[in-house]
Formats: C-alpha cells, sequence, structure tokens
C-alpha cells in the first residue's frame, strides 16, 4: 500500500488527484488516500444535481458543489469529517464493496467505536449512518472512497440538501439527527480530527510506510483534470439527466408558474401560467428562455434581452430568473 498526502481541502483538486493516479500515472501497489474538503455537496454520477441540493443555500454559504464519477446519493463535507480513497489496480469489473469496507470498520473497532457495515454501501453506528460508499472502475482500475462524519455539522447538511423550501428545517435536522451521527460522540476517549486521521491511516496502510508525493509535473496535470473533469458547469450540471420541474413564485404582480423541460442542463421547453398582469411583449416570456443554460445569469441575460424587465406587472426580470433557477 501506498500513501499519497492530497495537500489540500480543495474538492476538485482532490478528485483530480484520485483520477490521475487511477487513470493515468499507475503505480506499482495500491494506494490510499485520506482527505478533507472545504464544505461541499458531493452529487452521484447518475444524479439530477438540481434535485439533490439547496443550490441557493450553497451558493449563499459558499458551499461548493461538484459530481463524482461514482454513482449513490448526494453526500455533504465539510472540515469536520473526513474522506477516504482506495485505488486499486485490479481487473475485477464487479463492484464488490466488502473488502475495502472491512479495514475501516476494523480500524474504527480499534479505537472502540461500534461501526457496522449494513450490506449495501453505508456503516452505521446504532443504526445510524455516518459513513456513505461509493465506487467506480476506470481502465482495469478500481476506485472505491467513502465518507467519515467525525464533527461534520449536521445544521448545514440539512438545509444545504433540502430541496423543498417549504419543508420546516428545525423537523428535518431532528429527522436526520435521528438516522445519522459522527464518530465522535462514539469514542470512548475524546480525539480531535488529526489525530483520528492519523490512526486510521496507520491502521488501513497495514504496516506499509511507503508514501508518494506528487512531482510538480503530476500536480500540473491533476490541476488539468480538476478543472476539465469536475470544476465546470457543464460536469456539475449539464450532465444532468432530462427532467420536468414546476416552478411556482408569488410576487406583488400576481402569481407565476413556470413549467420547464431541461436536459443536459438547458431549457429544452417552457410554459408559464398565473394570474400576473403584463404587456404584450410578455407572452415570449416563455419562449425566450429556450435554449438557455438552467442557471440564473444566463436566464436573467435572456430576459433582459428580449426586453422582459417591466414587461410583468410588479415582477422584475431577475425575480423570474430567480423563480426558475432557485
Amino acid at each position: 500500500m501506498i500513501y499519497i498526502e492530497t495537500g489540500s481541502d480543495n474538492v476538485y483538486h482532490n478528485f483530480g488527484l484520485e483520477l490521475y493516479f487511477a487513470a493515468e500515472k499507475k503505480l506499482d501497489e495500491p494506494v490510499l488516500l485520506f482527505w478533507r474538503t472545504t464544505p461541499t455537496l458531493m452529487v452521484g454520477k447518475y444524479q439530477n444535481t438540481l434535485e439533490e441540493i439547496n443550490q441557493s443555500y450553497a451558493e449563499q454559504h459558499g458551499i461548493q458543489v461538484v459530481r463524482r464519477l461514482s454513482g449513490g446519493g448526494t453526500i455533504y463535507t465539510d472540515p469536520g469529517g473526513w474522506q477516504f480513497t482506495f485505488i486499486d489496480y485490479n481487473e475485477d469489473a464487479q463492484i464488490t464493496f466488502t473488502q475495502y469496507i472491512a479495514p475501516v470498520v476494523d480500524a474504527l473497532r480499534a479505537l472502540g467505536v461500534p461501526a457496522e457495515f449494513n450490506g449495501r454501501n453505508d456503516l452505521v453506528i446504532g443504526g445510524r449512518k455516518f459513513s456513505g460508499n461509493a465506487q467506480y472502475k476506470q481502465g482495469g482500475t478500481t476506485v472505491h472512497h467513502g465518507s467519515l462524519l467525525f464533527d461534520t455539522d449536521i445544521a448545514q447538511m440539512v438545509a444545504s440538501t433540502t430541496v423543498d423550501p417549504y419543508k420546516i428545517l428545525s423537523k428535518s435536522i431532528k429527522s436526520v439527527r435521528d438516522r445519522v451521527t459522527n464518530t465522535s460522540e462514539h469514542l470512548p476517549q475524546p480525539m480531535d480530527t488529526d489525530a483520528f486521521k492519523q490512526h486510521m491511516v496507520r491502521y488501513l496502510m497495514r504496516g506499509s510506510e511507503r508514501v508518494y508525493t506528487p512531482t510538480e509535473q503530476d500536480l500540473v496535470r491533476i490541476r488539468q483534470l480538476a478543472a476539465e473533469r469536475f470544476d465546470n458547469w457543464q460536469c456539475k450540471y449539464g450532465a444532468n439527466p432530462k427532467f420536468e420541474i414546476v416552478k411556482t413564485g408569488r410576487f406583488a404582480g400576481g402569481k407565476m408558474e413556470f413549467r420547464l423541460t431541461v436536459k443536459k442542463g438547458i431549457i429544452q421547453d417552457a410554459a408559464v401560467s398565473g394570474d400576473y398582469f403584463a404587456a404584450e411583449r410578455a407572452d415570449r416570456l416563455a419562449q425566450c428562455v429556450i435554449g438557455c443554460a438552467y442557471e440564473k445569469t444566463a436566464v436573467l441575460s435572456a430576459l433582459q434581452r428580449a426586453g422582459m424587465d417591466g414587461a410583468v406587472y410588479g415582477v422584475s426580470a431577475a425575480e423570474i430568473a430567480m423563480l426558475i433557477t432557485e
């Protein structure tokens, strides 16, 4: 086993590094990464980002959004949690979790934490989840990565993944607290996040002391992969499957309801209804957003180009753009 210190809490860099050592620079033994991020929402490969996250909350609170190369659900991570990655150079085409999860469970039990594998892809303590795991294959390489809630901000986790603005947040937090837990709450003795990392790395390395430090040449390519495969709008939102969405808003000028069809992040069809008052040019309101990226700035720009500022009584183009995209 070879350990690589990512040297970064930037999720795009770390996923770029993960992909680089999985697909382009294969070492002579399996690789272990143990890393963390700034507040981040990690969306599964096959998910619709906009159905999984509270985009406006994420933007307001500086929470990064990234699409993983692995399947599974959306998770929230922050500096109070850890991520681990096993990069295994094998030819196994099947998705298998046990061989990668078992040593993590053993490492936690060595600390006195009664961790268990739930049989699908989660680790639990007393039935409460503290770790999600996912996996993908890349040219004969298995990449298994997982999260470990240690001292994660549960309230922010709930707020950033609660899409329906009409849900009562306090109830959502209580519901999540009943289903998830932080590892730190189950340690027999207090331990800070860095000491926890040191223990986990030492245990997962299984006696190996091999370390690889990325060269400047490595880092140049890692930065390229981070930008090309993770840190851009197309990867985060453009890869969304086709979906239909209804957005309803009440304004000083009346109620407006948009029905949108979005495919690969582009508005394919749109219709608007409501009890609002509007100038004649507002008849083109729905038509002018078709072909736009499903993103607030792009929609607002299209509305303004079409002269929709002031076209609807008591509703600005900015308010319409916000309704459509948030």
